[in-house]
């Protein structure tokens, strides 16, 4: 019969080690999938792990013993009972792992190598039973949703804008089909008015200034000078003289 180690030994630090590794791992990943490898060979360990490479995940086995305390210390005694068995747990790493993307992976190899056994497991704080493992598995892809939200924000978009095309395109028909029966009745188009081709009447409220040909007489006009005199009363003298000669 073994006997229990003493505290402070080799093994028992190591026993701590795998302890503190499995709770840590627990509580810092995004999820965690336990399964049963009964019956599956060191190769098919190795392209079950090949296969959860892409969604950041690790596949780990430990013993079921260090195991439950791990569960137990990190506050998940719901999942304590699942280890019986072979266990292998595959922890979703937080930093860049893909829950969906390792479900998937963990389904589609269960598929084909039966000895695979999902088990249930945790995402964040929600206790996963091995049917919640396989719809989480039909999830679609992050990209895939990411997509599809997208569509669904530009959809109404481009309803809208269709309708609105709709309601212009209508709109111009129903005014024709108007137009169209108006003069079928025999209503004539009304006439364009005639453009305006006189030009407006300049303004007289401001008139332009005068110039100095328009300029209006002086009051004080200049006198006249001698030479400005009447030609009759310059000929009077000289008719007067010819009298006297006479």
């Amino acid at each position: 019969m073994p006997t229990k180690a003493p505290a402070g030994s080799a093994q028992m630090q190591r026993k701590s080690a795998v302890i503190d590794d499995i709770k840590a791992r627990l509580v810092s990943s995004d999820a965690a999938v336990l399964t049963e490898y009964r019956g599956l060979t060191v190769r098919d360990i190795a392209s079950l792990r090949a296969a959860l490479r892409p969604a950041a995940t690790d596949y780990k086995i430990f013993k079921n013993t260090l195991a439950r305390r791990a569960a137990h210390d990190a506050g998940l005694d719901d999942i304590v009972e699942s280890f019986e068995g072979p266990i292998a747990i595959a922890f979703v790493r937080r930093d860049g792992g893909d829950a969906v993307t390792a479900a998937k992976a963990l389904r589609d190899f269960a598929r084909t190598n039966p000895n695979l056994v999902l088990k249930g497991g945790i995402l964040g704080l929600r206790l996963l039973s091995s049917r919640d493992v396989e719809a989480l598995a039909d999830v679609p892809p992050r990209e895939q949703l990411l997509a599809r939200l997208a569509g669904g924000f530009q959809a109404p978009m481009v309803k809208a804008a269709g309708l609105f095309q709709a309601f212009t395109r209508n709109m111009a028909y129903g005014v024709k089909a108007l137009i169209d029966q108006r003069i079928a009745a025999g209503e004539a188009l009304p006439a364009e008015p005639a453009a305006e081709t006189d030009a407006p009447a300049e303004s007289t409220e401001n008139p332009a200034p005068a110039t100095e040909k328009d300029a209006p007489a002086t009051e004080n006009p200049a006198p006249a000078t001698e030479n400005d005199a009447p030609a009759a009363d310059a000929a009077e003298p000289a008719q007067a003289s010819e009298e006297e000669e006479e």
